[in-house]
């Protein structure tokens, strides 16, 4: 077994995208790959085969290994429901919410659970590729660290540290990193990777010879600028779009404090018949055919936050012109009567009125519903597929007019009588071509198309390969992870 470790000189530097690289491509050469991040602070997280939740970005750098998502691959992940505190995920299962000085306190217990998933996982694959959390730097929070020069060091592991030069100050991003380490873990660091270079690239060279020499560590290569690469973003709400055909259908989502699961909408806002608008703090619901409400941590507080914008009295304007509204997950909990909280899973202990445009109420529990499912939609009999992460239940009349028959006999979601507002529990839900078709179709856009999303995630996984067979030095990257030259 052999451990390789990616950290970055900032968050959103491209560790996620790199593991996912470099998975493919060992994958790619004929070795069985894993990836591990021990800490993941993330709304998007992603069902596994074992019945838990691990981090989005985690689930697709195992698509990415050709492997089932598993919770060993992300044994703790942290689900911020305040500016202060966190639902703490351990091994797939909440064990409560904490804030920083708690979980600072409980960190002893969590690298435990930390280390036995790397055991598990290196009894299983050869090669574990892992990814770090923000920046190994953070000197207030070195002590205890189980994200980054903690874990490594632990394992002992070697570590390459990735920089994005698009930002600016690329070369002080490394130099300042590498002295802010202990000499341990000076040593630790194997060299460098540059992360979305556009240019020529013999004008970085004296740069990098450099900082070769400055620091005594290599630069394992410099990977260029993709614009349209689309793979699901761990935290940042991605606004890119394509290309759209004439008369596109226009869906809006607002953006609330605590979005979870934002890359539910990925697949919409890829889709060329679809102008996908995200709305912010201070911004008015503009008109559009569908209004879809996102996935929430802490749903009675973000539907505070949208009465507090006005987007109430617009989603009902909105509705007596005719459109649609979908609600996903938390989404889903707003439309209906009352939400109620009586054991604070979410927070505050607390029981709202909802936005009443379905016939239920919702109580959240405890235990969470987590599981990945398929079934047809009531629309069409269109197949559908997602999975489910909340604590609510949900029982009222609403529910004898499922949204999903699903296909273990269960049903899930609701469709109002009148055909105008639906919604549903599982993320993932626009995945499915057909799916896109259905609702696309209802939200009455004709002629719907249904963009295949996992073929655009296989393809850029593919480039992303090829990216690291072209432009990184593969042959100490070999080295690095273990594995014999080709």
């Amino acid at each position: 077994m052999s451990s390789l470790m990616v950290q970055g000189t900032t968050s959103d530097a491209g560790k996620s995208t790199l593991v996912s690289a470099l998975c493919r491509w060992l994958v790619r050469e004929g070795v069985v790959v894993a990836p591990f991040k021990p800490q993941n602070m993330a709304l998007n997280a992603a069902v596994t085969e074992d019945g838990g939740e691990i981090g989005r970005a985690q689930a697709v750098q195992a698509q990415a290994a050709r492997l089932a998502p598993h919770t060993d691959m992300n044994p703790i992940l942290l689900k911020p429901n305040s500016d202060v505190g966190a639902q703490v995920i351990i091994r797939g299962q909440p064990v409560g919410n904490m804030d920083a000085v708690a979980y600072h306190a409980y960190k002893p217990v969590a690298m435990q659970a930390v280390l036995a998933a790397h055991e598990r996982l290196s009894s299983r694959y050869p090669v574990i590729l892992v990814e770090g959390a923000g920046s190994p730097a953070e000197i207030n929070l070195r002590e205890g660290d189980i994200a980054n020069m903690g874990f490594a060091e632990a394992v002992d592991c070697p570590v390459i540290i990735i920089a994005d030069i698009d930002k600016g100050g690329v070369f002080a991003h490394l130099v300042g990193t590498l002295e802010l380490l202990s000499p341990s873990e000076q040593a630790r660091v194997q060299g460098f990777v540059i992360n979305r270079f556009r240019g020529d690239i013999a004008l970085l060279e004296p740069g990098l010879r450099w900082l070769e020499q400055r620091t005594g560590k290599a630069v394992l290569g410099v990977l260029p600028y993709l614009h349209d690469l689309h793979l699901e973003a761990e935290d940042a709400v991605d606004l890119r779009q394509v290309a759209k055909q004439q008369e596109p259908i226009r869906v809006v989502v607002p953006v609330l404090p605590r979005i979870s699961n934002h890359t539910d909408f990925d697949p919409l806002r890829l889709h060329p018949q679809v102008e996908l608008e995200f709305v912010g703090p201070g911004q008015a619901i503009p008109p559009a055919d569908l209004i879809v409400l996102p996935g929430s941590k802490s749903v009675a507080a973000d539907l505070a936050y949208l009465r507090s914008q006005g987007w109430e009295q617009a989603l009902r304007r909105h509705l007596r012109y005719g459109g649609k509204v979908l609600g996903i997950c938390g989404g889903f909990q707003m439309l209906g009567a009352r939400l109620a909280d009586p054991l604070g899973v979410e927070g505050a202990v607390s029981e709202v009125e909802g936005l009443g445009l379905l016939d239920m109420r919702t109580e959240l529990r405890q235990a969470k519903q987590l599981r990945n499912v398929v079934g047809t939609l009531a629309l069409d009999q269109a197949a559908v597929s997602g999975y489910e992460i909340h604590a609510g239940v949900s029982q009222g009349a609403a529910l004898q007019r499922p949204l999903v028959e699903l296909q273990d006999g269960q049903t899930d979601g609701a469709l109002s009588a009148d055909g105008q507002v639906a919604g549903t529990y599982l993320h993932g839900f626009f995945e499915q071509p057909a799916t896109q078709r259905a609702i696309l179709s209802w939200a009455g856009l004709r002629d719907a198309q249904g963009l295949d999303y996992a073929a655009l995630r296989e393809r850029d996984l593919d480039r992303l390969a090829d990216l690291v067979t072209q432009h990184l030095d593969t042959e100490k990257l070999r080295v690095l992870c273990g594995v014999p030259h080709a």
